[in-house]
């Protein structure tokens, strides 16, 4: 079993802390059909460049880099995060710095966390695995999406609302879960490479089946599939893990 990367140094009352559903994308990816997708399709001599969307405490981007020689059979893997709450970047620094550290044979390389709003920092058809653990809560409202005046600045102790209002963004989605989820979504056809893929996490209330037909209809080559899920309850997959991906 491939370690978890030590998150013991995040301040969780800021920063979403990792649970069920970070888990499930670690397991996700060190699953045997997952190792093996990832291997067939960036083989080769290939680099790929790997980017979590919301990495919160950095736990699975740092699992993936850490774990690269594992999860793409190569050290030659890129990893990167963007984040719009500036502690997380500076978490998923240290989360990545410490994995790497404890991980010395097996680590890619990892470039750093861009503080932004989903893909915005990021080039154009460049990304080939795109990560997403959204905030998939469903609320009566989203949080107001933060500009530069919105959020602390790092050199000053966060004030109570500043902690309530970081963490908020990192788990209500608004209208069915969805609507920060929508929008990444959104972003796929202009963001992946010609090789991407993603992984998206979707909980039961998020209507995943419509979801997945929603990305069926990007065009024919598009494909989707679950291939990591929690269990169900009640018939339903309390969540799962989606793969997107041109075929």
């Amino acid at each position: 079993m491939l370690p978890t990367p030590d998150t013991s140094h995040v301040a969780y009352e800021r920063i979403y802390e990792p649970a069920e559903d970070s888990f499930l994308l670690l397991d996700t990816f060190s699953s045997v059909s997952e190792t093996a997708f990832l291997q067939n399709r960036f083989g080769d001599g290939y680099v790929p460049l790997v980017v979590e969307v919301g990495p919160g405490s950095g736990v699975v981007i740092a699992f993936v880099n850490a774990q690269a020689q594992a999860l793409f059979g190569s050290r030659n893997v890129l990893t990167a995060a963007v984040d719009v709450n500036g502690y997380a970047c500076k978490a998923t620094n240290e989360t990545a710095r410490k994995a790497a550290l404890e991980n010395a044979t097996t680590h890619g390389r990892y470039l750093g966390a861009l503080q932004g709003d989903l893909v915005t920092p990021i080039k154009d058809q460049s990304v080939d695995v795109l990560i997403f653990n959204p905030p998939y809560v469903p609320t009566p409202e989203l949080p107001k999406q933060p500009g530069q005046a919105d959020l602390p600045h790092l050199g000053t102790k966060p004030t109570f609302d500043d902690d309530s209002y970081m963490l908020s963004l990192s788990y209500a989605g608004g209208k069915d879960g969805m609507e920060t989820t929508d929008r990444l979504i959104d972003s796929l056809p202009q963001v992946l490479s010609s090789r991407g893929c993603a992984y998206i996490l979707l909980c039961a209330q998020n209507k995943p089946e419509e979801v997945k037909d929603r990305i069926r209809a990007f065009g024919e080559n598009w494909k989707v599939e679950t291939v990591g899920s929690s269990g169900k309850q009640a018939g339903w997959e309390k969540l799962q893990i989606v793969r997107i991906w041109v075929g």
